[in-house]
């Protein structure tokens, strides 16, 4: 679990999540599914997106200014929802800042787990794959297992456009998974967290019998865990509230992400990255 530890906060402050777009509200939706009481501050930086060609140099930049937001909110914990910035902006950012760090899971112990054959595929940003935090993780435990690491470049803007299921993503899909399916893999870990949004175009092409690993969910789980552990969990029983913001398109970014998280109530507003 890659976190730190804070001072005393307010265990009924908000926690806040970032991503470059729509994709880390597949990590919003798991937190509120196991941390439905807690209160959540989203930034999505779609006007930057995707993250993955930049240089580390601007991913650690646009993490300072997003952590600088989240300051001003009072947050108890940052998660990054997002692989990219996991890769080049975490060890920056866990010596700069109060409050509580999680950072993006990698899925390597699902992926060991569900891959009988140790052979296990990882889709990912161009920058995700380039630091192979997912093949470092993975060797941490199994060193014998066999990964295939592939960038898939044209999946965040064609996600960022609302296509999960047409043509032209089913297309660019096949193209990144045909390989994977030749090597055999018995599981995939979504290395980003745009693509379980398009898990059933990557079901339809891999078939039943490769196991998808979405790190959504363990990710929460280590925020939740972070929490318990430093006895910040939210100590009223209320729903929480969840104020969404984005850097730009806010009423396209809105519509997607009602459809993403199934909810009209939440509080959409623009933010200046």
């Amino acid at each position: 679990m890659n976190v730190i530890g804070g001072g005393a906060m307010d265990k009924n402050a908000p926690i806040g999540l970032f991503d470059s777009g729509i994709g880390g509200l597949t990590v919003v939706k798991a937190m509120k599914k196991i941390l439905p009481n807690e209160n959540i501050i989203y930034v999505g930086d779609n006007k930057r997106a995707p993250y993955g060609p930049r240089s580390p140099v601007q991913i650690v930049e646009f993490m300072h200014e997003i952590l600088k937001f989240f300051l001003t909110k009072k947050v108890k914990m940052a998660v990054f929802a997002c692989n990219t910035m996991t890769a080049y902006g975490y060890e920056e950012a866990k010596k700069n800042y109060p409050f509580l760090i999680t950072a993006m899971n990698t899925g390597a112990q699902q992926a060991l787990q569900s891959s009988i054959n140790k052979k296990i595929g990882v889709i990912a940003t161009q920058g995700a794959i380039t630091s192979k935090m997912h093949e470092k993780a993975i060797a941490q435990i199994n060193q014998e297992a066999d990964v295939y690491a592939v960038a898939c470049h044209d999946f965040v803007p064609l996600i960022e456009k609302g296509d999960f299921v047409g043509t032209k993503i089913k297309e660019v899909a096949k193209k990144y998974l045909q390989p994977l399916k030749e090597k055999e893999i018995k599981s995939l870990i979504l290395g980003c967290t745009h693509y379980p949004l398009i898990s059933s175009v990557i079901n339809e092409i891999l078939g039943s019998e490769i196991t998808l690993i979405n790190p959504a969910e363990a990710t929460a789980a280590d925020a939740k865990e972070l929490l318990r552990v430093h006895n910040l969990l939210k100590t009223t029983q209320c729903a929480g509230t969840t104020e969404i913001y984005f850097s730009a398109e806010l009423e396209k970014s809105k519509k997607l992400s009602q459809m993403i998280l199934n909810n009209n109530t939440d509080l959409y507003k623009t933010v200046e990255l």
